[in-house]
């Protein structure tokens, strides 16, 4: 049923922001007077339910669930949590949204219901996931659209003190809007950053990331620049990912943990990603652009290995006290769904608790020269492939939305296949 408790709005409010996740997990919403409050906080707010099937260009297509045919009718946004003051907007506060139907059930194709129902299922096996991201992103000169640093200083403490102007509102002011943040650095290209968000439920980690991307651009913004979260901007630099941390928790224990290593229960989870990990290869690479980070020795994986604190793998074991150790995702880009991501990620780490699978042989070296590790795709047309003869990903999304999020991917690779590049007429118009 629709919400009747109204949200608190901090003293002085005169607008609110409220926003949730669309198809590729960009934030999309509305401003609302905080006089209209307390009844969007009883009967929603109406959007059309195109937010939900629409590309990141915002071009619709028609699709078995919304279309011209049924005139694309609305759902609600009803908002959730807490409404919290934005510091570098003077009475304006931000409220995360979700999506609920005007039969007031949940909508089939919002992403988060994705997650909601995985977290279910992991409810009812007497577990609580706990998710922590990690995401790589670019910042640019609005103007030339390129970065402002010439030169590569991951870590660097002068550099992160000249990029301070920016990274110091974003850790200050994310944390003031309810995203707890860990830490930032420069990274491994110039004028790339990152910037970890503290771990924490994992429907809540999700909701953080959505938020977390839609607000660090408006603060770039405010500084002439443009954070971009594309998941390879630059052939010759480092690509923008977005790696997950798991672990299982029940009574404030981590389950993962036994004797300073992985427990069984771990290693069965471990075991679940790696058989599923090529299968759900779409759900974190979702364009073409995604795939080229896929590349050896790009501290991107291209295969299903596990190691100990091995950056060459896919799935890396981070050991440490109790409280701390955990199982680290490596191949999802910047720019995909968090909800897609997590939901796909948790429940093959279900699936091999239920099964009671065990991982292959642990990795010790370059997980890129281990020819027994399965590979998992390179490129979005066998993503697809796989993602369409695949039981699991249709059970994790849902047969309409993966029908939704299926047919984008075919519409981003006719795309491209369409187009003659600026290096194709380079290399052969004057030489044919």
């Amino acid at each position: 049923m629709a919400a009747t408790k109204v949200i608190a709005l901090p003293k002085g409010t005169h607008t609110v922001v409220l926003g949730m996740g669309d198809l590729n997990g960009i934030m999309r919403g509305k401003r609302i007077p905080a006089s209209q409050w307390e009844n969007t906080c009883k009967s929603g707010n109406a959007l059309s339910l195109a937010l939900l099937a629409l590309d990141m260009t915002c071009d619709i297509w028609d699709t078995p669930y919304v279309s011209m045919g049924n005139g694309y009718p609305d759902y609600h946004m009803m908002p959730m949590g807490e409404a919290r003051a934005i510091p570098w907007e003077e009475g304006v506060a931000f409220c995360m949204a979700r999506g609920e139907g005007l039969d007031h059930k949940p909508v089939p194709i919002d992403p988060r219901n994705c997650l909601v129902r995985v977290l279910d299922k992991a409810k009812s096996m007497g577990v609580t996931v706990f998710t922590g991201a990690e995401l790589e992103f670019y910042l640019l000169d609005r103007e030339t659209m390129a970065p402002r640093e010439k030169d590569i200083q991951v870590y660097g403490l002068a550099r992160m003190a000249e990029l301070e102007y920016i990274l110091g509102p974003i850790r200050r002011n994310l944390e003031a809007v309810g995203i707890p943040i860990e830490q930032s650095n420069p990274e491994y290209a110039p004028g790339q950053v990152e910037v970890n968000i503290r771990y924490g439920e994992a429907l809540e980690t999700a909701d953080r990331v959505v938020a977390f991307r839609a607000l660090v651009k408006e603060l770039a913004n405010r500084e002439g620049l443009h954070a971009s979260f594309m998941a390879k901007p630059y052939i010759d630099q480092s690509g923008s990912g977005f790696h997950v941390h798991h672990s299982l928790w029940r009574d404030g224990k981590n389950l993962f943990a036994k004797d300073g290593g992985l427990s069984p229960l771990a290693m069965n989870y471990l075991a679940g990603l790696q058989t599923y990990m090529p299968e759900m290869a779409m759900a974190g690479s979702t364009t073409p652009n995604s795939y080229r980070r896929r590349q050896p020795n790009t501290f991107c994986p291209i295969n299903t290995a596990w190691g100990i604190d091995n950056r060459t793998v896919g799935l890396r074991v981070i050991l440490g006290s109790d409280s701390a150790i955990r199982i680290e995702k490596r191949d999802g880009s910047a720019d995909c769904n968090p909800y897609f991501l997590l939901a796909c990620e948790i429940a093959a780490g279900l699936k091999g608790i239920e099964a009671g699978l065990q991982p292959t042989a642990i990795t010790t070296g370059n997980a890129y020269e281990d020819a027994d590790a399965t590979p998992v795709p390179r490129n979005l047309a066998d993503a697809l492939a796989l993602a369409k003869s695949s039981a699991f990903m249709k059970e994790v999304y849902g047969e309409n939305l993966f029908a939704i999020a299926a047919s984008q991917s075919e519409r981003e690779l006719a795309f491209f296949a369409n187009q003659v590049t600026p290096v194709e007429t380079a290399r052969y118009l004057r030489n044919f």
